[in-house]
């Protein structure tokens, strides 16, 4: 049976010219409809590639078969680099807080290099049930005066789990990130059941543990909720404007938003810039210090390019 309605859909698996698409506007049928696509070979997008998490137009829809042909593909709001995945609306920064061993400086560029991206931005710790409730009382004290209101897993409480779970399905698509080793895989296991990916331990020597995904994909949670199954999706090359750095740390924001906080040029970058007048005590500061100092040499170094 064939339709010549177009409709609009959403890329949840590339693989060579083949894509798998899910309807969008789904509200007619009773169960999620999944279409195996091609592109229509009379369509040019300009040399646009398509990627997972892109929303398209399909065309030329056979119900039985289900397959149809890629006619149009929408505009979309941000693509990560590595890997190739558009249209995210969350990203979730997990971290373990033991086993590997809990790197401040490195959650800080994670948490910014998320904010980036210009989508909401979270905080996870796993492992909870290494450290002492006074630790983790500790921690989500520390990271809410970063802005982040943690949330901390454990395998003894499924409550803060559950929380996570429902969390996600309010949200369009979810995407997790952090280094090797601090339970992103297991998480994608619990959420997504029949999903089985591998696991590896984390390495002795080195105290990091082993990418074990291998392909981009979205998984429905609920309807029109999405999480991202990805190949080992560690952090976005981050490359800045430094005159939008400032932005990204909530410390300042608020500072400039809520309290007025005005420094005498308005280009301000918080160094030892005359006039300047943010408060500086705050604990990233110095996290914030290297990274202007480093977005600087970058910069200047591309200007002369």
């Amino acid at each position: 049976m064939k339709t010549k309605s177009k409709c609009f859909g959403l890329v949840t698996k590339k693989y060579n010219e083949f894509f798998l698409v899910d309807l969008i506007n789904q509200e007619n049928y009773e169960n999620q409809i999944r279409f195996l696509c091609k592109v229509k070979k009379s369509i040019n997008f300009k040399d646009q590639l398509i990627y997972v998490g892109d929303e398209v137009e399909i065309d030329h829809i056979d119900l039985r078969s289900k397959r149809a042909l890629i006619t149009s593909l929408l505009k979309r709001k941000n693509l990560l680099i590595r890997p190739s995945v558009a249209n995210i609306s969350n990203i979730y920064i997990i971290f373990s807080v033991e086993e590997p061993e809990l790197n401040l400086s490195q959650v800080n560029r994670f948490l910014i290099s998320a904010e980036s991206m210009g989508v909401e931005v979270s905080l996870v710790l796993t492992k909870c049930d290494l450290i002492s409730e006074k630790r983790r009382l500790f921690l989500l004290d520390k990271f809410a005066q970063w802005g982040y209101k943690a949330i901390s897993l454990d395998l003894k409480n499924s409550n803060n789990f559950n929380t996570l779970l429902a969390e996600l399905k309010k949200k369009k698509c979810s995407i997790f990130m952090g280094p090797s080793g601090v339970g992103k895989t297991t998480l994608l296991n619990m959420i997504i059941p029949g999903l089985q990916n591998s696991t590896a331990p984390v390495s002795n020597k080195i105290k990091r543990g082993k990418n074990t995904t291998r392909n981009v994909e979205l998984f429905s949670i609920l309807n029109r909720s999405y999480i991202v199954d990805t190949p080992g999706f560690n952090m976005q090359p981050f490359d800045v404007d430094i005159r939008l750095l400032p932005n990204l740390y909530s410390e300042i924001f608020k500072q400039v938003t809520e309290k007025g906080i005005k420094c005498k040029f308005r280009n301000c970058l918080h160094l030892d810039d005359e006039g300047c007048n943010l408060d500086k005590s705050f604990e990233r500061y110095p996290f914030y210090k290297e990274m202007i100092e480093s977005s600087k040499i970058h910069y200047y170094q591309n200007q002369e390019d």
